[in-house]
């Protein structure tokens, strides 16, 4: 990959991982839920999720899914399952304010499960599969070793990546300590949820090629 083709991907990483999408939704909400040094785990799972999803598409499987309409069909459903339940989760979240002089937080998860969490976000998406698999392959060159140029892309876009989906947490950490009435933290919830929800349906109806 030379320094040209670099800079591009690096210009193309950072609007991918600055545009809305299942990630941002999954960082806001959880800067907003469970503050910012508990939402990092979220982050790291989004960033394994992202590395699988690399992976993937390094090894053909993009183009399995473009091609198999019952292992896309399948990955689809369960992605727009898991963002509804999601969605249904963030709804039902107790609207618990965050007082300035208390550290306690609107709900406790453990590392594992917002680990787990963020990388179901990613790994879950058929849609952002077949987008990487469409981006990705413009800055490879075939003629040249395949395992460095994904080495650089993943050198570059997991730190991208890291740096914005930060930025989205803290403003889900700012938005809640702005928030101090139990009615404007449920119905925050409740928007949250409905695009969570919205965001799961909207992926249970695309369709390659729209």
């Amino acid at each position: 990959m030379t320094l040209q083709t670099w800079l591009a991907f690096l210009v193309a990483a950072w609007l991918i991982c600055l545009s809305p999408g299942p990630g941002v939704l999954s960082s806001v909400t959880a800067g907003m839920r469970f503050g910012f040094r508990q939402a990092l785990w979220n982050i790291l799972g989004l960033q394994l999720g992202a590395l699988v999803v690399l992976a993937i598409v390094g090894v053909g499987m993009g183009a399995l899914l473009a091609t198999s309409v019952t292992a896309f069909t399948a990955i689809k459903w369960c992605g727009a399952l898991y963002l509804i339940f999601l969605g249904v989760q963030q709804w039902r979240a107790p609207a618990q304010p965050l007082t300035p002089d208390s550290a306690a937080l609107p709900t406790r998860a453990s590392k594992g499960t917002l680990v787990l969490r963020g990388f179901l976000v990613n790994v879950s998406n058929p849609k952002g599969i077949l987008f990487t698999a469409a981006v990705l392959p413009q800055f490879i060159t075939t003629q040249a070793p395949q395992l460095p140029q994904y080495l650089t892309v993943v050198a570059t876009m997991v730190p991208v990546d890291v740096a914005c989906m930060t930025g989205y947490t803290v403003l889900g950490v700012r938005a809640l300590r702005l928030l101090r009435n139990p009615d404007a933290i449920r119905w925050s919830n409740r928007a949250f949820g409905s695009l969570f929800i919205g965001a799961g349906v909207a992926l249970a109806a695309f369709k390659r090629g729209v």
